[in-house]
């Protein structure tokens, strides 16, 4: 899509297609919505959660930001995007999963790369990859061959542990009501890599 026109024209189509095909559901989700997953994920164009896990309307309750990531824990009066939609998600919706997924060629992980402390990266951007900081030190210091790879691996591990701080979070996930997960995407291959629980290791999913 390079123009309103266009998108204009996409939402025709979906009037005349897809919400055709499901009036009946979205009349339904007119009344509320109820999923059972919340998934955490980039802002980048493709990686488009949706599509990847095939959801209908409804399905998922989707959060998106720069490099998908959880800020800590932090009550401060502030304006909180991401953990208010995590509080909502938890404390009202009731979901029983959060999925925080990464993918390949991340721009946000890529700026923290380049160095998270330059303000020429952006005014929003620059303290936002900080969330990243110690992750990023990991990495570097590890001597990865592929540090970008690396970074979105220990990206998601980051905003795992950030969930975990906050106390809602962990009390739902203590009482067996609330499960973590990580993944990320291959965008150029079209794969998805799970987070395995035990281990920690991300282990590519079937496609068949």
């Amino acid at each position: 899509m390079k123009s309103i026109d266009d998108l204009i024209s996409g939402y025709r189509r979906f009037r005349a297609g897809d919400y055709a095909q499901q009036a009946n559901l979205y009349r339904e989700l007119g009344q509320g919505q109820d999923p059972n997953i919340m998934l955490i994920a980039c802002a980048d164009s493709r990686a488009e959660p949706s599509d990847i896990f095939n959801a209908a309307p409804g399905q998922l309750f989707v959060v998106r930001n720069v490099a998908n990531l959880v800020p800590p824990y932090q009550p401060d009066g502030g304006l909180h995007g991401v953990s208010a939609a995590l509080e909502y998600a938890v404390n009202v919706l009731k979901v029983g999963h959060i999925v925080v997924m990464g993918h390949g060629g991340c721009g946000g992980i890529a700026a923290s790369l380049d160095g998270a402390g330059n303000p020429a990266i952006g005014e929003f951007v620059t303290p936002w990859v900080r969330l990243l900081e110690k992750a990023r030190e990991r990495v570097v210091e590890s001597g990865s061959v592929n540090p970008q790879f690396a970074l979105e691996l220990e990206g998601i591990e980051t905003s795992i542990g950030n969930l975990m701080t906050f106390p809602f979070v962990a009390q739902a996930v203590e009482a067996g009501e609330l499960s973590l997960h990580g993944a990320w995407f291959a965008i150029v291959h079209g794969e998805l890599h799970w987070r395995n629980a035990k281990t920690g290791r991300f282990e590519v999913i079937s496609a068949t």
